[in-house]
């Protein structure tokens, strides 16, 4: 299965009583599994948690802390982008030219990296001196 597959998929699962957008992704680890997240509202916003972030959160449970692939895919007229939250999250696992497709449902596609969705990202590197 394609990790743009995988992301498809799991959109259908997704939990969007409020706003009916669902949002499905999938990120690669290392050693090549997949993990799959969609977004599940909650009434009480912004208590919800991304697609993306699930996928970050399986792939973490499973045990592996770096992606080297990203596919996201929503019903929408254009490829839907991370919002803030996710491109920080997306940038804590992978590198800056770690790719990043998005896609809709109608087949259209956006290539990108996080370095890309996010320049000049926030990391580790930026508390050197914090004891």
């Amino acid at each position: 299965m394609s990790l743009l597959d995988a992301a498809r998929e799991v959109r259908e699962m997704a939990y969007v009583p409020y706003s009916r957008f669902k949002v499905g992704a999938a990120v690669r680890g290392p050693s090549g599994a997949i993990y799959r997240g969609c977004n599940v509202e909650n009434v009480a916003y912004p208590e919800g948690t991304c697609a993306e972030a699930g996928a970050i959160a399986a792939m973490v449970a499973a045990g592996e802390t770096e992606l080297v692939e990203v596919a996201v895919i929503a019903d929408s007229p254009s490829p839907v982008p991370p919002c803030g939250g996710c491109r920080q999250k997306l940038a804590e696992f992978g590198r800056h030219d770690t790719r990043v497709l998005l896609a809709t449902i109608d087949g259209a596609t956006l290539a990108t990296t996080i370095g890309e969705l996010l320049p000049g990202r926030f990391d580790a590197g930026h508390m050197s001196k914090a004891e």
